[in-house]
């Protein structure tokens, strides 16, 4: 296999893991913390209860593995999107 293939297979790689990578990063977005079945390591997901502040959203997080699977934790966070004055 020549040089060139390598380095375009490895750029490929390289990209595919980056961009899944960057895909998880994304929260999502329920109305009751209840709905989180299947909460991941590392997962964020927002809850929209009304349990925080004005202008803050609940978000809760797969922080670590127990051993009855993912602890979870959560915060009061910024929301992000539209504002309304």
């Amino acid at each position: 296999m020549s040089p060139v293939a390598s380095l375009g297979r490895a750029t490929c790689l390289a990209l595919l893991i980056s961009s899944a990578l960057a895909s998880a990063g994304y929260a999502t977005t329920v109305g009751r913390e209840q709905d989180i079945v299947d909460l991941k390591l590392g997962q964020r997901v927002q809850v929209d209860d009304g349990t925080c502040p004005a202008g803050q959203v609940k978000e809760v997080r797969g922080s670590k593995m127990t051993d009855k699977g993912v602890a979870r934790t959560a915060s009061c966070v910024p929301r992000f999107g539209p504002t309304s004055r």
